[in-house]
């Protein structure tokens, strides 16, 4: 092909011949992307890792671990039927495994302080009290954090409810630390409430297993001094758990004043 130039008379010059890449078509980056399954199974696999699904899915898991514990009552086992066998450190430790699992079934906690107690006696009871306190708080913190916290999260509207989250996500260690000393706020509430908020695990951790140090030992004291009531022990032990109670019943009431006003 000639260019302009040879067209008017002057110097015939050839055109570069055009490269590859310049006769190539234009191909739109969105025709290059790869798209996006469509499937039925991709459209069932999106439905049950939604926000929904998963708490439909935590739902009914403490459905099931709630009925258990009503058909089988695990409590009285861990009290009443405990293998004579199994004793010292190691059934402390399988002890503390079925304690946080209790937990996460609305057992009350201070069934299972007193039979910590009443099985371990004052000082390894009390430390396997707290481990399985820690570790149902971990449970039922990673249930709510993984299978709640998307779908409720967008529901926190209510005065209340933004209070409480923002407490918790804001001053989350002190915020806890309160909750645990001070009994009112009922162990699984606190857990699932801090699993919503943006409270990290360590200091949920933390503020747990100090916070719940003092009434746990508390009561495991007065389930190993059951026998003898009239004890010092068993009245020092029961002064330990009504004081706190009437003490968060008395900042509840002076604090209600601060929920209202956010």
């Amino acid at each position: 092909m000639l260019d302009a130039t040879t067209r008017s008379g002057g110097t015939a010059t050839a055109s570069p011949p055009a490269s590859a890449s310049e006769l190539a078509v234009a191909v739109p980056a969105a025709d290059l992307a790869v798209p996006a399954p469509s499937g039925f199974a991709a459209r069932c696999t999106r439905v049950l890792l939604s926000p929904w699904s998963r708490l439909s899915l935590l739902f009914a898991l403490l459905a099931g671990a709630a009925s258990a514990v009503l058909l089988f009552e695990p409590q009285r086992l861990l009290a009443d039927g405990w293998p004579p066998q199994l004793g010292g450190a190691a059934a402390a430790l399988v002890f503390a495994a079925a304690y946080g699992l209790c937990t996460v079934a609305f057992v009350p906690r201070p069934l299972l302080n007193l039979a910590a107690g009443a099985l371990f006696g004052s000082q390894l009871g009390t430390g396997a009290a707290i481990a399985g306190t820690v570790i149902g708080a971990g449970i039922a913190f990673t249930l709510g954090r993984v299978l709640g916290q998307d779908a409720l999260r967008p529901l926190l509207r209510g005065r209340w409810l933004k209070a409480a989250d923002g407490q918790l996500s804001r001053h989350g260690f002190r915020s806890m630390l309160a909750a645990r000393l001070f009994p009112g706020v009922p162990f699984w509430a606190a857990n699932y409430c801090a699993s919503v908020s943006r409270m990290g695990y360590v200091p949920f951790l933390l503020a747990t297993a100090l916070g719940s140090t003092p009434n746990t030992a508390a009561y495991v004291v007065a389930g190993a001094r059951a026998s003898t009531p009239t004890s010092p022990a068993f009245l020092i032990a029961m002064a330990c758990i009504a004081l706190p109670a009437l003490a968060g019943a008395v900042v509840a009431w002076r604090k209600r004043h601060v929920l209202r006003g956010h």
